[in-house]
């Protein structure tokens, strides 16, 4: 279980990178509902079998996680993407290799400084997967124009802390997951309902043209 534990976090640190460096919406949605795959199956591969079948809260978090990260919500965001009529994040406010770099460099400041971690029952990478996780979502937020791309950052930050309670063994239970799915899944509902009104009334969704917005209104 170990070799397919070290295998899901360095796939989220590659995807990490893979989200960092591409500007099509449809490729990055597909990495996030990977990451809401692995994220799921993480609980189960770091049960320990030997001792006992993982409880019905471990199996429900487990498939909820799956179905709702994995499926659900990149479902909603590919709909929206289409209703919207967007393909690409064109004009990002730090370009694609910048942003391949300082995620690489994240990625090795975390691994530098996990060095000095030994928590025993924790594997090696989780603290470093977890934390560029977050970093790479709270990065893709500030740095994208698209309100659709920056959903995705939202996605990829709330994974990474989810991450990090599953590596962690922490103790949150199932209903208070179930609260931050439901969280999640609001926030995405909304953001694809927003993304396809404002598309239908301005020829763009860039987030950061609603800073020109203004109420001055010529009275005659």
């Amino acid at each position: 279980m170990n070799m397919a534990v070290d295998l899901v976090l360095t796939a989220f640190l590659g995807i990490c990178l893979m989200l960092s460096a591409s500007s099509r919406l449809v490729h990055c949605v597909r990495l996030v509902a990977f990451q809401g795959i692995l994220l799921g199956i993480m609980p189960l591969l770091m049960w320990n079998w030997s001792n006992a079948a993982p409880g019905m809260e471990i199996w429900g978090a487990a498939f909820v996680n799956i179905i709702v990260k994995g499926v659900l919500l990149p479902v909603l965001l590919l709909r929206a993407m289409r209703k919207a009529g967007v393909k690409r994040e064109l004009e990002p406010l730090a370009g694609y290799s910048w942003s391949l770099l300082i995620v690489s460099v994240a990625g090795a400041m975390a691994l530098w400084l996990s060095r000095s971690l030994n928590i025993p029952g924790v594997p090696v990478l989780a603290i470093p997967a977890a934390a560029v996780t977050v970093f790479t979502g709270l990065f893709i937020i500030i740095s994208r124009r698209k309100a659709l791309t920056q959903s995705l950052g939202f996605l990829a930050f709330e994974n990474g802390i989810a991450l990090f309670g599953a590596a962690m063994h922490l103790e949150y239970g199932f209903f208070v997951e179930m609260g931050i799915l439901l969280d999640v899944l609001v926030l995405v509902f909304v953001m694809g309902i927003a993304v396809f009104q404002i598309s239908r009334e301005f020829e763009h969704i860039d987030a950061d043209r609603l800073n020109l917005l203004t109420d001055n209104v010529e009275v005659k």
